[in-house]
């Protein structure tokens, strides 16, 4: 199983991005899937997730939106508003079930999205 990002890049404040993660492998269903995010320095912390119900950290609520396309195993953040202090290496989560045994997380590689003010 494998998570693929796409989508970062550089932008100016107020700009928007769209990013996508495709999850792609022996896979039986998907279960809770988000978007993690590191700056330089930090810890990786959650921004925003979707499952059953979809979550936010209050930083980036009424800016992005999450969703996904179960037909694909694509999930998508679209990104608007965006400001300087959203700069930082995003990561796609997933919990994948592979077979009727085995479960678990995986991790993307990461996109590099950039806010120049």
């Amino acid at each position: 199983v494998q998570l693929v990002e796409s989508g970062g890049g550089l932008v100016q404040a107020g700009g928007s991005l769209r990013l996508s993660c495709v999850a792609s492998g022996s896979i039986l269903s998907i279960n809770d899937m988000g978007w993690y995010r590191q700056a330089p320095g930090k810890s990786r912390d959650v921004v925003a997730t979707i499952g059953r119900t979809t979550n936010y950290t209050d930083s980036v609520k009424g800016r992005f939106t999450i969703s996904r396309d179960n037909a694909k195993n694509t999930m998508y953040l679209q990104m608007n508003s965006l400001k300087p202090e959203d700069t930082a290496v995003y990561y796609c989560y997933a919990h994948i079930r592979s077979s009727w045994w085995q479960s678990k997380d995986y991790w993307g590689q990461g996109t590099q999205v950039t806010v120049s003010s």
